[in-house]
Protein backbone atom coordinates (compact mmCIF):
# COMPACT_ATOMS: atom_id res chain seq x y z
CA UNK A 1 0.00 0.00 0.00
CA UNK A 2 1.36 3.38 -0.81
CA UNK A 3 2.31 5.35 2.36
CA UNK A 4 0.30 7.87 1.60
CA UNK A 5 -2.74 7.34 4.13
CA UNK A 6 -4.46 7.44 1.03
CA UNK A 7 -7.65 5.55 -0.65
CA UNK A 8 -9.97 5.86 -3.43
CA UNK A 9 -13.53 5.30 -3.96
CA UNK A 10 -16.51 4.97 -6.65
CA UNK A 11 -18.79 7.68 -6.87
CA UNK A 12 -21.40 7.93 -3.99
CA UNK A 13 -24.16 5.71 -6.50
CA UNK A 14 -21.32 2.91 -6.81
CA UNK A 15 -20.37 2.78 -3.03
CA UNK A 16 -24.05 2.64 -2.14
CA UNK A 17 -24.47 -0.81 -4.50
CA UNK A 18 -21.00 -1.92 -3.63
CA UNK A 19 -21.92 -2.04 0.28
CA UNK A 20 -24.50 -4.72 -0.66
CA UNK A 21 -21.50 -6.82 -2.33
CA UNK A 22 -20.15 -9.63 -0.50
CA UNK A 23 -16.55 -9.58 -2.23
CA UNK A 24 -13.98 -6.94 -2.38
CA UNK A 25 -13.21 -8.34 -5.93
CA UNK A 26 -16.62 -8.02 -7.28
CA UNK A 27 -16.22 -4.39 -5.65
CA UNK A 28 -13.24 -3.61 -7.67
CA UNK A 29 -14.29 -5.20 -11.01
CA UNK A 30 -17.35 -2.94 -11.13
CA UNK A 31 -15.21 0.17 -10.61
CA UNK A 32 -12.30 -1.23 -13.12
CA UNK A 33 -14.81 -1.22 -15.77
CA UNK A 34 -15.12 1.34 -18.45
CA UNK A 35 -18.92 3.44 -18.22
CA UNK A 36 -19.98 1.78 -20.91
CA UNK A 37 -19.73 -1.33 -19.22
CA UNK A 38 -21.60 -0.39 -15.56
CA UNK A 39 -25.10 -1.85 -15.62
CA UNK A 40 -26.70 1.46 -16.13
CA UNK A 41 -30.22 -0.14 -13.98
CA UNK A 42 -27.83 0.03 -11.03
CA UNK A 43 -26.01 3.32 -11.82
CA UNK A 44 -27.85 5.78 -13.62
CA UNK A 45 -26.13 5.30 -16.30
CA UNK A 46 -26.88 5.51 -20.21
CA UNK A 47 -28.78 2.59 -21.16
CA UNK A 48 -28.07 2.59 -24.73
CA UNK A 49 -24.44 2.15 -24.09
CA UNK A 50 -22.61 -0.23 -26.17
CA UNK A 51 -19.16 -1.66 -26.58
CA UNK A 52 -19.08 -1.03 -29.77
CA UNK A 53 -19.44 2.96 -29.26
CA UNK A 54 -17.74 5.33 -27.52
CA UNK A 55 -17.82 5.50 -23.98
CA UNK A 56 -20.67 7.71 -23.16
CA UNK A 57 -20.83 10.30 -20.10
CA UNK A 58 -23.04 8.78 -17.31
CA UNK A 59 -26.55 10.84 -16.19
CA UNK A 60 -25.59 12.26 -12.97
CA UNK A 61 -27.79 11.46 -10.20
CA UNK A 62 -29.60 13.64 -7.84
CA UNK A 63 -27.54 12.50 -4.80
CA UNK A 64 -24.41 12.46 -6.11
CA UNK A 65 -24.87 16.39 -7.47
CA UNK A 66 -24.39 17.68 -3.73
CA UNK A 67 -20.64 15.80 -3.01
CA UNK A 68 -19.78 16.10 -6.80
CA UNK A 69 -16.08 18.03 -6.95
CA UNK A 70 -14.95 20.04 -10.02
CA UNK A 71 -11.42 19.24 -11.16
CA UNK A 72 -9.42 21.55 -13.51
CA UNK A 73 -6.43 20.08 -15.32
CA UNK A 74 -5.06 22.06 -17.62
CA UNK A 75 -2.60 20.94 -20.65
CA UNK A 76 0.06 22.43 -22.85
CA UNK A 77 2.27 21.94 -26.55
CA UNK A 78 4.69 19.65 -24.30
CA UNK A 79 2.82 18.99 -21.15
CA UNK A 80 4.06 15.19 -19.88
CA UNK A 81 1.47 13.14 -20.98
CA UNK A 82 1.76 10.25 -18.24
CA UNK A 83 1.18 13.06 -15.50
CA UNK A 84 -2.11 14.71 -17.33
CA UNK A 85 -3.81 11.51 -17.95
CA UNK A 86 -2.80 9.96 -14.50
CA UNK A 87 -4.56 12.47 -13.01
CA UNK A 88 -7.34 12.40 -15.03
CA UNK A 89 -8.13 8.87 -15.07
CA UNK A 90 -7.67 9.01 -11.40
CA UNK A 91 -9.59 11.07 -9.87
CA UNK A 92 -12.46 10.50 -12.31
CA UNK A 93 -12.39 7.01 -10.98
CA UNK A 94 -12.74 8.73 -7.78
CA UNK A 95 -16.25 10.65 -8.78
CA UNK A 96 -14.88 13.93 -9.87
CA UNK A 97 -15.90 15.76 -12.51
CA UNK A 98 -12.55 16.50 -14.40
CA UNK A 99 -12.31 19.03 -17.17
CA UNK A 100 -8.90 18.23 -19.15
CA UNK A 101 -8.68 22.15 -20.74
CA UNK A 102 -6.25 23.33 -23.41
CA UNK A 103 -3.77 26.79 -22.99
CA UNK A 104 -3.18 26.31 -26.95
CA UNK A 105 -5.67 27.68 -29.12
CA UNK A 106 -6.80 24.76 -30.04
CA UNK A 107 -8.73 21.49 -28.65
CA UNK A 108 -5.57 19.35 -29.48
CA UNK A 109 -2.28 19.73 -28.07
CA UNK A 110 0.87 17.14 -28.37
CA UNK A 111 2.57 15.95 -25.04
CA UNK A 112 6.16 16.26 -24.63
CA UNK A 113 6.49 12.42 -26.10
CA UNK A 114 4.51 12.78 -29.33
CA UNK A 115 0.89 11.17 -27.47
CA UNK A 116 -1.59 13.99 -28.97
CA UNK A 117 -4.73 14.63 -26.61
CA UNK A 118 -8.10 16.19 -27.28
CA UNK A 119 -8.61 18.66 -24.73
CA UNK A 120 -12.47 18.96 -23.17
CA UNK A 121 -12.73 22.97 -23.68
CA UNK A 122 -10.33 25.70 -24.21
CA UNK A 123 -9.11 27.71 -20.85
CA UNK A 124 -11.07 30.51 -22.00
CA UNK A 125 -14.20 28.41 -21.01
CA UNK A 126 -13.00 27.77 -17.33
CA UNK A 127 -12.18 31.56 -16.41
CA UNK A 128 -15.44 32.02 -14.37
CA UNK A 129 -15.69 28.92 -13.03
CA UNK A 130 -15.22 27.46 -9.48
CA UNK A 131 -12.87 24.59 -9.47
CA UNK A 132 -12.22 22.01 -5.98
CA UNK A 133 -8.64 21.56 -7.39
CA UNK A 134 -6.67 22.52 -10.32
CA UNK A 135 -3.79 20.18 -10.50
CA UNK A 136 -0.51 21.21 -13.31
CA UNK A 137 1.12 18.50 -14.78
CA UNK A 138 4.84 19.05 -15.57
CA UNK A 139 6.66 18.47 -18.88
CA UNK A 140 8.74 20.74 -21.22
CA UNK A 141 7.98 23.18 -22.22
CA UNK A 142 4.11 22.50 -21.33
CA UNK A 143 4.65 23.92 -18.17
CA UNK A 144 6.28 27.34 -19.43
CA UNK A 145 3.18 27.05 -21.97
CA UNK A 146 1.29 26.97 -18.53
CA UNK A 147 3.19 29.72 -17.19
CA UNK A 148 2.60 31.87 -19.94
CA UNK A 149 -0.93 31.65 -19.85
CA UNK A 150 -2.72 34.58 -18.33
CA UNK A 151 -5.73 33.04 -17.68
CA UNK A 152 -4.42 30.19 -16.27
CA UNK A 153 -2.48 32.39 -13.85
CA UNK A 154 -5.75 33.72 -13.28
CA UNK A 155 -7.59 31.32 -11.88
CA UNK A 156 -4.57 29.38 -9.88
CA UNK A 157 -3.97 32.57 -8.17
CA UNK A 158 -7.67 32.82 -7.13
CA UNK A 159 -7.91 29.17 -6.31
CA UNK A 160 -4.63 30.00 -3.33
CA UNK A 161 -6.78 33.33 -2.06
CA UNK A 162 -10.08 31.16 -2.04
CA UNK A 163 -7.76 28.82 -0.08
CA UNK A 164 -9.11 25.76 -2.69
CA UNK A 165 -6.55 23.35 -3.36
CA UNK A 166 -4.20 23.32 -5.83
CA UNK A 167 -1.30 21.00 -7.12
CA UNK A 168 1.62 20.72 -9.49
CA UNK A 169 3.97 17.98 -10.56
CA UNK A 170 7.21 17.62 -11.91
CA UNK A 171 8.46 20.90 -13.34
CA UNK A 172 5.34 22.73 -12.94
CA UNK A 173 6.12 23.53 -9.25
CA UNK A 174 9.01 25.65 -10.44
CA UNK A 175 8.65 26.80 -13.76
CA UNK A 176 5.04 27.68 -13.02
CA UNK A 177 3.89 28.28 -9.99
CA UNK A 178 7.03 29.85 -8.14
CA UNK A 179 7.10 32.77 -10.78
CA UNK A 180 3.43 33.42 -10.23
CA UNK A 181 4.49 33.77 -6.37
CA UNK A 182 2.04 30.27 -5.67
CA UNK A 183 5.30 28.86 -3.22
CA UNK A 184 5.60 31.78 -0.57
CA UNK A 185 6.40 29.99 2.60
CA UNK A 186 5.32 26.45 1.14
CA UNK A 187 6.91 23.53 1.52
CA UNK A 188 7.35 21.98 -2.21
CA UNK A 189 9.19 19.47 -3.77
CA UNK A 190 9.38 18.98 -7.57
CA UNK A 191 11.42 16.82 -10.49
CA UNK A 192 15.18 16.32 -9.46
CA UNK A 193 16.00 17.75 -12.47
CA UNK A 194 14.50 21.36 -11.51
CA UNK A 195 14.73 20.73 -7.60
CA UNK A 196 17.70 23.78 -7.54
CA UNK A 197 15.36 26.44 -8.58
CA UNK A 198 13.18 26.36 -5.82
CA UNK A 199 13.16 28.33 -2.70
CA UNK A 200 16.32 26.75 -0.91
CA UNK A 201 14.70 26.35 2.65
CA UNK A 202 11.54 25.57 1.67
CA UNK A 203 12.70 22.01 -0.80
CA UNK A 204 11.94 18.98 0.62
CA UNK A 205 13.41 15.93 -1.38
CA UNK A 206 9.67 13.54 -0.88
CA UNK A 207 7.68 12.18 -3.80
CA UNK A 208 4.50 14.08 -2.69
CA UNK A 209 4.64 17.57 -0.55
CA UNK A 210 1.35 18.48 0.78
CA UNK A 211 1.27 22.48 2.38
CA UNK A 212 -1.58 23.49 3.25
CA UNK A 213 -3.83 23.95 0.20
CA UNK A 214 -0.37 23.14 -1.95
CA UNK A 215 0.28 20.01 -2.79
CA UNK A 216 3.47 19.07 -5.42
CA UNK A 217 5.11 15.66 -6.40
CA UNK A 218 8.01 14.84 -8.40
CA UNK A 219 7.50 13.19 -11.94
CA UNK A 220 5.27 10.66 -13.95
CA UNK A 221 6.95 7.84 -11.91
CA UNK A 222 5.27 9.60 -9.18
CA UNK A 223 2.01 10.64 -10.89
CA UNK A 224 -0.26 7.87 -8.82
CA UNK A 225 0.55 8.95 -5.38
CA UNK A 226 0.43 12.47 -6.28
CA UNK A 227 -2.97 11.67 -8.05
CA UNK A 228 -4.11 9.73 -5.17
CA UNK A 229 -2.97 12.09 -2.66
CA UNK A 230 -5.60 14.46 -4.11
CA UNK A 231 -8.56 12.16 -4.40
CA UNK A 232 -7.38 11.47 -0.64
CA UNK A 233 -7.92 15.84 0.10
CA UNK A 234 -11.23 15.64 -2.27
CA UNK A 235 -13.00 12.28 -0.92
CA UNK A 236 -11.82 10.78 1.93
CA UNK A 237 -9.37 7.73 2.78
CA UNK A 238 -12.30 5.27 1.87
CA UNK A 239 -12.63 6.63 -1.37
CA UNK A 240 -9.05 6.73 -2.46
CA UNK A 241 -8.29 3.51 -1.05
CA UNK A 242 -10.78 1.85 -3.44
CA UNK A 243 -9.28 3.20 -6.47
CA UNK A 244 -5.82 2.46 -5.09
CA UNK A 245 -7.12 -1.05 -4.98
CA UNK A 246 -8.19 -0.70 -8.66
CA UNK A 247 -5.46 0.54 -9.78
CA UNK A 248 -3.59 -2.44 -8.67
CA UNK A 249 -1.73 -0.07 -5.74
CA UNK A 250 -2.33 -2.57 -3.28
CA UNK A 251 -0.54 -4.59 -0.46
CA UNK A 252 0.00 -7.91 -2.49
CA UNK A 253 2.38 -5.16 -5.39
CA UNK A 254 4.68 -3.63 -3.13
CA UNK A 255 7.02 -6.75 -4.09
CA UNK A 256 6.10 -7.00 -7.44
CA UNK A 257 8.14 -9.35 -9.72
CA UNK A 258 8.99 -10.03 -13.28
CA UNK A 259 9.56 -13.28 -14.33
CA UNK A 260 10.68 -14.86 -17.31
CA UNK A 261 10.33 -18.29 -19.01
CA UNK A 262 12.65 -19.86 -22.04
CA UNK A 263 14.69 -16.64 -23.05
CA UNK A 264 15.61 -15.48 -25.88
CA UNK A 265 17.42 -12.63 -26.73
CA UNK A 266 15.12 -9.31 -28.13
CA UNK A 267 18.48 -7.24 -28.91
CA UNK A 268 17.76 -6.92 -32.81
CA UNK A 269 20.58 -6.26 -35.38
CA UNK A 270 19.86 -2.70 -36.47
CA UNK A 271 22.79 -0.17 -36.90
CA UNK A 272 22.38 2.63 -34.58
CA UNK A 273 20.36 4.90 -36.69
CA UNK A 274 17.43 2.70 -37.23
CA UNK A 275 15.11 2.68 -34.68
CA UNK A 276 13.01 0.02 -33.47
CA UNK A 277 9.28 0.18 -34.30
CA UNK A 278 6.56 -0.40 -32.27
CA UNK A 279 2.79 -0.96 -33.12
CA UNK A 280 0.38 -0.16 -30.35
CA UNK A 281 -3.67 -0.52 -31.74
CA UNK A 282 -6.27 1.15 -29.99
CA UNK A 283 -9.82 1.37 -29.47
CA UNK A 284 -12.59 3.26 -28.25
CA UNK A 285 -12.46 2.15 -24.23
CA UNK A 286 -8.62 1.13 -24.63
CA UNK A 287 -7.18 2.20 -20.84
CA UNK A 288 -5.34 5.43 -21.57
CA UNK A 289 -3.36 5.55 -18.77
CA UNK A 290 -1.75 1.93 -20.61
CA UNK A 291 -1.59 4.00 -23.99
CA UNK A 292 -0.12 7.05 -22.76
CA UNK A 293 2.19 5.20 -20.50
CA UNK A 294 3.89 2.02 -23.27
CA UNK A 295 4.09 4.96 -25.79
CA UNK A 296 6.08 7.75 -23.30
CA UNK A 297 8.44 4.83 -22.27
CA UNK A 298 9.42 3.66 -25.10
CA UNK A 299 9.92 6.93 -27.02
CA UNK A 300 12.25 7.87 -24.23
CA UNK A 301 14.06 4.81 -25.00
CA UNK A 302 14.54 6.12 -28.81
CA UNK A 303 11.33 3.59 -30.17
CA UNK A 304 9.29 4.38 -32.74
CA UNK A 305 5.74 4.31 -31.77
CA UNK A 306 3.04 4.12 -33.90
CA UNK A 307 -0.42 4.27 -32.14
CA UNK A 308 -3.35 2.68 -34.61
CA UNK A 309 -6.95 3.19 -34.47
CA UNK A 310 -8.92 0.32 -35.21
CA UNK A 311 -11.82 2.22 -35.54
CA UNK A 312 -13.29 4.57 -38.42
CA UNK A 313 -11.52 7.53 -36.74
CA UNK A 314 -8.14 9.01 -35.68
CA UNK A 315 -9.44 10.00 -32.76
CA UNK A 316 -10.36 7.53 -29.98
CA UNK A 317 -12.51 7.84 -26.58
CA UNK A 318 -10.82 6.18 -23.75
CA UNK A 319 -11.88 3.93 -21.01
CA UNK A 320 -12.04 6.81 -18.24
CA UNK A 321 -13.16 9.68 -20.91
CA UNK A 322 -9.72 11.11 -22.19
CA UNK A 323 -10.20 11.03 -26.06
CA UNK A 324 -6.46 10.72 -28.19
CA UNK A 325 -5.75 11.07 -31.31
CA UNK A 326 -3.84 8.58 -32.80
CA UNK A 327 -1.17 8.77 -35.91
CA UNK A 328 -2.92 6.43 -38.29
CA UNK A 329 -5.80 3.90 -38.95
CA UNK A 330 -4.88 0.48 -38.30
CA UNK A 331 -5.57 -0.16 -42.54
CA UNK A 332 -2.30 2.04 -43.17
CA UNK A 333 -0.55 0.55 -40.43
CA UNK A 334 -1.03 -2.92 -41.28
CA UNK A 335 1.07 -1.99 -45.05
CA UNK A 336 4.16 -1.84 -42.78
CA UNK A 337 5.75 -4.50 -40.22
CA UNK A 338 6.55 -4.28 -36.71
CA UNK A 339 9.19 -4.89 -34.17
CA UNK A 340 6.97 -5.65 -31.74
CA UNK A 341 3.08 -5.42 -31.36
CA UNK A 342 1.92 -4.22 -28.20
CA UNK A 343 -1.65 -4.05 -26.96
CA UNK A 344 -3.20 -1.89 -24.15
CA UNK A 345 -5.76 -3.35 -22.23
CA UNK A 346 -9.28 -1.96 -21.28
CA UNK A 347 -12.37 -3.95 -21.13
CA UNK A 348 -14.36 -2.34 -23.95
CA UNK A 349 -11.16 -1.22 -25.98
CA UNK A 350 -10.19 -4.81 -25.94
CA UNK A 351 -13.61 -6.25 -27.08
CA UNK A 352 -12.68 -3.96 -30.16
CA UNK A 353 -9.52 -4.75 -30.89
CA UNK A 354 -10.36 -8.51 -30.70
CA UNK A 355 -12.47 -7.55 -33.59
CA UNK A 356 -10.21 -6.17 -35.90
CA UNK A 357 -9.61 -8.02 -39.33
CA UNK A 358 -6.65 -5.69 -39.75
CA UNK A 359 -5.51 -6.43 -36.56
CA UNK A 360 -5.82 -10.28 -36.50
CA UNK A 361 -3.62 -10.38 -39.76
CA UNK A 362 -0.57 -8.30 -38.18
CA UNK A 363 -1.09 -10.60 -35.26
CA UNK A 364 -1.04 -13.91 -37.05
CA UNK A 365 2.17 -12.57 -39.27
CA UNK A 366 4.03 -11.21 -36.11
CA UNK A 367 3.73 -14.57 -34.68
CA UNK A 368 4.97 -16.96 -38.14
CA UNK A 369 7.77 -14.37 -38.34
CA UNK A 370 9.17 -14.98 -34.65
CA UNK A 371 8.75 -10.91 -33.83
CA UNK A 372 7.60 -10.02 -30.84
CA UNK A 373 4.23 -9.21 -29.41
CA UNK A 374 2.43 -8.57 -26.19
CA UNK A 375 -0.19 -7.48 -24.20
CA UNK A 376 -1.64 -5.48 -20.71
CA UNK A 377 -4.62 -6.05 -19.20
CA UNK A 378 -7.53 -7.45 -20.29
CA UNK A 379 -6.03 -7.35 -24.10
CA UNK A 380 -4.00 -10.48 -23.11
CA UNK A 381 -7.51 -12.40 -24.37
CA UNK A 382 -6.97 -11.02 -28.22
CA UNK A 383 -3.96 -12.80 -28.04
CA UNK A 384 -5.86 -15.92 -26.18
CA UNK A 385 -8.76 -16.24 -28.82
CA UNK A 386 -6.22 -15.59 -31.62
CA UNK A 387 -4.51 -18.74 -30.52
CA UNK A 388 -1.43 -16.91 -29.66
CA UNK A 389 -1.12 -17.56 -26.47
CA UNK A 390 -0.23 -21.65 -26.85
CA UNK A 391 2.21 -22.87 -24.28
CA UNK A 392 3.32 -19.54 -23.14
CA UNK A 393 3.00 -18.14 -19.48
CA UNK A 394 1.22 -15.02 -19.09
CA UNK A 395 0.56 -13.19 -15.86
CA UNK A 396 -2.92 -13.94 -13.62
CA UNK A 397 -5.54 -11.03 -13.86
CA UNK A 398 -7.99 -9.92 -11.08
CA UNK A 399 -10.94 -11.47 -13.48
CA UNK A 400 -9.15 -14.73 -13.97
CA UNK A 401 -9.07 -15.40 -10.23
CA UNK A 402 -12.61 -17.41 -9.81
CA UNK A 403 -11.47 -19.88 -12.02
CA UNK A 404 -9.79 -19.49 -14.95
CA UNK A 405 -6.34 -19.22 -14.41
CA UNK A 406 -4.42 -22.53 -14.86
CA UNK A 407 -0.53 -23.50 -14.40
CA UNK A 408 0.83 -21.60 -17.21
CA UNK A 409 -0.60 -18.46 -15.51
CA UNK A 410 2.14 -17.17 -13.25
CA UNK A 411 0.82 -16.24 -9.66
CA UNK A 412 2.23 -12.69 -7.49
CA UNK A 413 4.10 -12.01 -10.91
CA UNK A 414 2.77 -8.58 -12.41
CA UNK A 415 5.15 -9.23 -16.14
CA UNK A 416 5.57 -12.38 -17.54
CA UNK A 417 7.45 -13.07 -20.49
CA UNK A 418 8.02 -16.26 -22.06
CA UNK A 419 9.64 -16.43 -25.16
CA UNK A 420 8.79 -13.61 -28.05
CA UNK A 421 5.62 -12.98 -25.72
CA UNK A 422 4.97 -10.29 -22.98
CA UNK A 423 2.00 -9.87 -20.91
CA UNK A 424 1.44 -7.56 -17.97
CA UNK A 425 -1.48 -6.72 -15.60
CA UNK A 426 -1.35 -3.20 -16.61
CA UNK A 427 -2.64 -0.27 -14.95
CA UNK A 428 -0.08 1.00 -12.42
CA UNK A 429 2.09 -1.66 -13.32
CA UNK A 430 2.55 -1.06 -17.23
CA UNK A 431 5.35 1.05 -16.25
CA UNK A 432 7.18 -2.25 -14.75
CA UNK A 433 5.96 -3.68 -17.79
CA UNK A 434 7.42 -0.90 -20.64
CA UNK A 435 10.80 -0.81 -18.81
CA UNK A 436 11.33 -4.28 -18.90
CA UNK A 437 10.46 -3.92 -23.12
CA UNK A 438 13.33 -1.33 -23.04
CA UNK A 439 15.57 -3.34 -20.55
CA UNK A 440 15.11 -6.55 -23.22
CA UNK A 441 15.51 -4.70 -26.39
CA UNK A 442 18.92 -1.90 -25.06
CA UNK A 443 19.90 -3.43 -21.63
CA UNK A 444 19.40 -2.52 -18.34
CA UNK A 445 21.46 0.69 -18.46
CA UNK A 446 19.03 2.16 -20.60
CA UNK A 447 16.22 0.94 -18.97
CA UNK A 448 17.58 2.69 -15.52
CA UNK A 449 18.49 5.51 -17.43
CA UNK A 450 14.89 6.03 -18.30
CA UNK A 451 13.18 5.17 -14.82
CA UNK A 452 15.36 8.00 -13.87
CA UNK A 453 14.04 10.49 -15.84
CA UNK A 454 10.71 8.89 -15.05
CA UNK A 455 11.82 9.26 -11.26
CA UNK A 456 10.55 5.71 -10.87
CA UNK A 457 12.01 2.96 -8.86
CA UNK A 458 13.63 0.50 -11.41
CA UNK A 459 13.76 -2.99 -10.37
CA UNK A 460 15.61 -4.26 -13.31
CA UNK A 461 16.69 -7.33 -12.87
CA UNK A 462 14.57 -10.53 -14.35
CA UNK A 463 13.45 -13.66 -12.42
CA UNK A 464 14.15 -16.54 -14.66
CA UNK A 465 12.78 -19.87 -14.65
Amino acid sequence: MLSLGVSLSPTLTERRLMSSMCSVSTMVALVSLPVSKRKPRSLGLNASASPSTEPTTPYIDVDVVSTSKKVLVPIGYGTEEIEAVVLVDVLRRAGAEVTLASVEQKLEVEGSSGTKLLADVLISKCAEQVFDLVALPGGMPGAVRLRDCVTLEKIMKRQAEDKRLYGAISMAPAVTLLPWGLLTRKKTTGHPAFFGKLPTFWAVKTNIQISGELTTSRGPGTSFQFALSLANQLFGETTAKTVEEVLLLRDGYQNPKTEEFNSVDWSLNRTPRVRQHVLMPVANGSEEVEVVTIADVLRRAKVDVTVASVERSLRITASQGTKIVTDKLIGEAAESSYDLILLPGGHAGSERLQKSKHLKKLLKEQQEAGRIYGAANSSSTVLHKHGLLREKRTVVYISETDGRANDRMIQGAEVVIDGNVITSLGLATVTNFSLAIVSKLFGHGRARSVSEGLVHEYRGNLKAS
